[in-house]
């Protein structure tokens, strides 16, 4: 059964849960955490993560963060590039897990993996499922506006992110909280509860229940088209998408800073809504020193940005370069 779901009872472990023969899935740095949870109090018979890939603007060959952290373990790895290749399940099958564990490993699982372990084939998925669905739940969670996300796990099932809940925890999304500092705390989070989980299911304190299909939501991937601030929004809502979406797809404002000029692409990095503050809505403007876009409600005041092709900058550097060029203030900015 899944118990309450809040922060302070994140971890549950059964004092006499047998050591378990574990196969752990993962790739990316949100996985990291359960691999160490898992690692101190069970035995990982092997982990499986995505090959290794070119990355960066040198396509520099690198380990994913799960094979390192697994290689500093000395836990054996497998990077197949699909497990649907021949050979693949029998080398699995062969490691006879008590459970199998899925933190955003990067390959979907045929039915033969999923009905394979003693006790189950368990995932946790960053977000208190059945809201956010899919592959950006912590982003979506913080564009929605949501005060509350978690993580939760699930028995995997074949159909995405709809298997039987085991366990959940809460967590506040702050104000003026970051992604990547949700999801740094979602990944600890979810670190402690599979340890939970897979204790409490060995033991048989849990057990699973359905997800509410009312109730389900879904997080589609971020695309680079997500990038545009249209000031046709409201100032809160632009607010929570320089929070969500940077680094990537990051934000921008399009400026168009002279008739017959190319538009300049502005890298928006941290912003203040002021949901009462009058501006006209669609153009950037200063007000008492400060940067700031109008909005179809309030304002946005732009703390941080960087100009195409130049060094992060506060607004009052990036003010002084528009005067240095000549370049006054209102500017339109592009929208839709």
């Amino acid at each position: 059964m899944s118990r309450p779901a809040t922060e302070t009872a994140a971890t549950v472990q059964d004092a006499s849960s047998p050591r378990l023969r574990i196969v752990f899935m993962g790739t990316p740095t949100f996985s990291v955490p359960a691999l160490e949870k898992i690692h101190s109090a069970h035995e990982i018979v092997a982990v499986y993560t995505q090959p290794d890939r070119p990355v960066g603007r040198g396509l520099e060959v690198r380990q994913s963060p799960v094979k390192e952290k697994a290689l500093s373990f000395g836990l054996p790895v497998y990077q197949p590039e699909k497990l649907s290749l021949p050979g693949e399940y029998e080398k699995l099958a062969e490691l006879k897990p008590d459970v199998i564990v899925v933190v955003a490993y990067g390959q979907i699982l045929r039915q033969n993996v999923l009905d394979l372990p003693r006790i189950a084939c368990v995932n946790i998925h960053s977000s208190l499922l059945p809201r956010w669905r899919g592959a950006a739940p912590i982003h979506h969670a913080m564009l929605a506006g949501d005060t509350v996300t978690g993580v939760t796990t699930m028995k995997m099932v074949r159909e995405l992110d709809a298997g039987d809940i085991y366990e959940q925890v809460e967590t506040k999304i702050g104000e003026r909280e970051f992604v990547g500092v949700l999801h740094d705390r979602l990944a600890v989070l979810g670190g402690d509860l599979i340890l939970s989980t897979i204790e409490g299911l060995a033991s048989g304190r849990i057990e699973g229940r359905a997800q509410d299909p009312t109730k389900v939501t879904y997080a589609t991937k971020l695309t680079k088209e997500m990038e545009a601030l249209d000031p046709k929004l409201a100032a809160a809502e632009l607010d929570r998408r320089v929070r969500a979406l940077n680094p990537w797809p990051g934000t921008s404002l399009f400026l168009a800073t002279a008739e017959g000029k190319p538009e300049e692409r502005i890298k928006v990095r941290q912003t203040v809504p002021h949901p009462t503050l009058a501006a006209t809505a669609g153009y950037l403007q200063e007000r008492a020193g400060t940067l700031v876009l109008g909005t179809a409600q309030g304002a946005l005041e732009i703390q941080r940005l960087q100009p195409e092709g130049k060094k992060e900058m506060d607004s009052s550097s990036f003010l002084n370069g528009l005067k240095g060029r000549g370049i006054r203030l209102p500017l339109p900015v592009r929208s839709g």
